[in-house]
C-alpha cells in the first residue's frame, strides 16, 4: 500500500507524535482524519496542514467513549471516502508506584484506582474502541487492503513507576498480534510500533537532570526524533508482508 492511497484516522493528533504523523502523511498525499479532545490543537493542526498535497479533516472526540468512536469513524468515512487505515496513537501517562512510604507521617500511600484506570481507559480501551470501529467499516465496505497501526511503547517491557502505562502498552502490543490473526481474512494488517524516548513536547517539561538520565540509558546516547518514528510508520504502511509484529524504534534501549 502506498501512503498516497491512505484514507486514515489518526488519534492523539493535536500534538506530539500524532501531529507529526498527520502532517507527514498529508505531505505524501494521504487523506487524514485527525482525532483529538484538544479542539484548539486540532485547529492549529488544520492551519499548518493548509497547502499540503493531502487532505486533512479534524474531529474532536473522546476515544474512551464508544459512542464517540462510532460517530467519529462514521463521519470520517462519509467525508473522506472508504477508510483503509488507522493510527491508534492517543495515549496518556500518569506515572506512579504501586506504593510509596511517607516516612515523615509513617504512612503507606497506595496508587489511587483512578490513576491506574485512566491510563488503561485511554491507552488500551480507547485503542480497542477505535480498532473495532475502523475494522468494522473496512469489512462492511469491503475495503482491501487495510492497515491498523497501534502505537505501543518500549515501556511495555516494564519500567518502575509506570505499572499502569506499561500494562496498557503491553496490552496494545499483544492485541495487535491477536487482531492481525483475526482480521487477515479481510485483507487487514495489524501491527504495533514501540517508540523509545522521543523528542516531543513531553521531553520539554523534563528537568535537565532527568533528561540526562533518560539519554544515558539509550545505547545510541540520544533521543529519537519524530521523523524517525514516522519512518517506521511509513515502512509498516508500505511493506504489505509486515503483519502482527511490534516494531521497536528505541535506539537499542530494549536490547
Amino acid at each position: 500500500m502506498k501512503v498516497s492511497e491512505l484514507k486514515v484516522v489518526v488519534t492523539g493528533a493535536a500534538g506530539g507524535l500524532g501531529r507529526h504523523f498527520c502532517l507527514s502523511l498529508c505531505r505524501e498525499g494521504a487523506s487524514v482524519a485527525a482525532v483529538d479532545l484538544n479542539a484548539d490543537g486540532l485547529a492549529s493542526l488544520a492551519r499548518e496542514a493548509e497547502g499540503l498535497p493531502g487532505k486533512l479533516r479534524t474531529y474532536s472526540a473522546d476515544i474512551t467513549r464508544p459512542e464517540d468512536t462510532g460517530e467519529v469513524v462514521k463521519r470520517a468515512q462519509a467525508e473522506l471516502g472508504p477508510l483503509n487505515g488507522l493510527v491508534n496513537n492517543a495515549g496518556i501517562a500518569r506515572d506512579g508506584r504501586l506504593l510509596k512510604v511517607d516516612e515523615r507521617r509513617e504512612e503507606v500511600l497506595r496508587m489511587p484506582r483512578e490513576q491506574w484506570q485512566k491510563v488503561l481507559d485511554v491507552n488500551l480501551t480507547g485503542t480497542f474502541y477505535m480498532a473495532r470501529e475502523v475494522a468494522a467499516v473496512m469489512v462492511e465496505s469491503k475495503t482491501r487492503p487495510g492497515i491498523i497501526i497501534n502505537i505501543s511503547s518500549i515501556s511495555r517491557h516494564g519500567i518502575a513507576g509506570q505499572a499502569n502505562y506499561s500494562a496498557a502498552k503491553a496490552g496494545v502490543a499483544v492485541s495487535s498480534r491477536v487482531w492481525a490473526q483475526e482480521l487477515a481474512p479481510f485483507g487487514i494488517r495489524v501491527v504495533a510500533i514501540a517508540p523509545g524516548f522521543v523528542r516531543t513536547g513531553l521531553i520539554g517539561v523534563m528537568s535537565k537532570e532527568a533528561l540526562e538520565d533518560v539519554v544515558s540509558r539509550v545505547p545510541m546516547e540520544r533521543l529519537g526524533e519524530p521523523e524517525e518514528i514516522y519512518a517506521g510508520l511509513r515502512f509498516a504502511i508500505e511493506c504489505d508482508y509486515f503483519n502482527g509484529r511490534c516494531l521497536d524504534i528505541d535506539g537499542g534501549l530494549g536490547v
